[in-house]
């Protein structure tokens, strides 16, 4: 298979998967980008191609975050964080759940999407990230926790109505 068919047969499910990972179907078609620029300079050495272009648009997100957290820093501004859905394509649930992911943390994000969005192992998230299998275990029981409890809220507030 070539670059070109590669990129043409698995565009749009990259384009996706990096969409749920990052909550912004803009900022996705950048990571996807950019690791798509990554594996074909090294296309003749990659042995698998999906694995290598998942792992950069990971490691892509997670730098864009570390990016824009710094520059956050720097200017000391803290403007109200917002989740674009593509409202054509997604349900009211599917955006709620894509709005809760988007509150937490980049890791606890990344680990939830690999683990039921590509149903990855933790062995494989723990590769893909480059982090301990125990590291990907606390990752994930903060973000179900955190998610639970959000929930949880909205239920309380809906039941007081």
């Amino acid at each position: 298979m070539t670059f070109d068919e590669f990129v043409a047969v698995r565009l749009t499910a990259l384009v996706r998967y990096a969409a749920v990972l990052a909550g912004d179907r803009d900022l996705a078609q950048d990571v996807v980008q950019d690791a798509l620029v990554r594996l074909h300079a090294r296309w003749s050495r990659v042995e698998h191609p999906e694995a290598f272009v998942r792992r950069m648009i990971v490691r892509e997100y997670l730098s864009w975050r570390r990016r824009l957290l710094r520059r956050r820093a720097l200017a000391a501004q803290l403007p109200a964080a917002g989740v674009v859905v593509d409202h054509a394509a997604a349900s009211v649930e599917r955006a709620d759940l894509v709005r809760r992911l988007s509150l937490l943390p980049p890791r606890q994000r990344a680990v939830v999407v690999l683990r039921y969005y590509e149903g990855l192992s933790t062995a494989e998230i723990a590769d893909l990230l480059g982090c301990t299998e125990g590291a990907v275990r606390t990752f994930h029981s903060r973000a179900m926790s955190a998610l639970r409890m959000s929930i949880d809220r909205q239920n309380d507030l809906e039941a007081i109505r």
